[in-house]
């Protein structure tokens, strides 16, 4: 992917620097935070909770500084997800106010928080077992950057298009919550069968791949970032994280009602969708067509 010598944002907090001291102990690692995620029985507000009471013992709130300078690597990620965020502030903030009907909005610019080890956010204490996220309290997207450490040796998905595509993905959520999705699933929760959030869950994350898409096509479009291998680096990314494959991995055995992301399929799907059409007046799609198409 072409990142470098482009513009950046001015939206990134880095806080690589700096470190609750509660995060100076080990984490459980991706295979620990997907049984997690399973003991939850796929309730990602649950698995949040069990996160957060491992870590209560000794969870201070301020932060203090480590004196642990960051290698060439590192240094070059912060750079890449700038310039990535940069990118979907234009492509968001030029797409938002052309949208059909009461979905058209003015697009306001989330903040992306880097960190490492955990910190604190406005959904609670975060570590890196936790994955890249969207916090909506805080409209603040957060990623320890490690967690590209982990695409390449644990889910087999390297590359720096791999990485713009999760960026991506978390800044797709923000889209939902400024246009109200988020909270219009989450207010079910507990209100319809758990089953039926799930799938809710399950149309909203596809809905977030396919805004990832949407910004991709956009992106190649203003400024040619795509270079070979790139789609193929962000498929393979998505198909990495389906619920389906993650579960085989963790538990051995597959439970779709618990499907809370969608499967590999599903998800390489939406997300080439966006990136072939481009067209973001066509994201509630993903909420109007019957489940069994998705």
């Amino acid at each position: 992917m072409r990142w470098r010598s482009r513009e950046r944002s001015t939206n990134v907090e880095d806080r690589r620097g700096m470190r609750p001291k509660a995060a100076m102990g080990g984490g459980i690692g991706i295979l620990g935070l997907v049984l997690l995620f399973i003991l939850s029985g796929g309730d990602l507000g649950k698995m949040f909770g069990l996160m957060q009471q491992q870590q209560r013992q000794g969870q201070a709130q301020q932060q203090q500084p480590v004196n642990e300078p960051l290698t060439q690597q590192e240094k070059d990620w912060g750079e890449m997800v700038s310039v990535v965020l940069k990118d979907t502030e234009v492509v968001w903030g030029n797409l938002l106010p052309q949208l059909p009907g009461h979905l058209a909005t003015q697009y306001r610019e989330p903040k992306l928080v880097l960190f490492k080890e955990a910190t604190q956010s406005g959904c609670g204490f975060a570590s890196a077992q936790t994955g890249p996220f969207y916090c909506p309290a805080d409209q603040n997207v957060y990623i320890d950057l490690g967690f590209f450490t982990q695409m390449q040796e644990q889910l087999k998905a390297p590359g720096d298009f791999a990485q713009a595509y999760v960026v991506a993905h978390e800044v797709g959520h923000h889209v939902q919550n400024l246009l109200g999705l988020t909270e219009l699933v989450h207010s079910k929760n507990g209100r319809v069968p758990k089953e039926e959030y799930n799938q809710l869950s399950v149309r909203l994350e596809l809905q977030a791949d396919y805004l990832a898409g949407v910004w991709a096509n956009h992106a190649e479009r203003n400024w040619s970032i795509l270079e070979e291998g790139d789609i193929e680096e962000a498929i393979t990314a998505a198909q990495a994280i389906g619920d389906d494959r993650l579960q085989k991995q963790a538990q051995g055995y597959v439970v779709p009602e618990n499907f809370t992301h969608g499967t590999s399929k599903q998800r390489m799907r939406w997300f080439y969708e966006g990136l072939k059409t481009g067209d973001a007046s066509q994201l509630m799609q993903l909420f109007d067509m019957p489940y069994s198409q998705l």
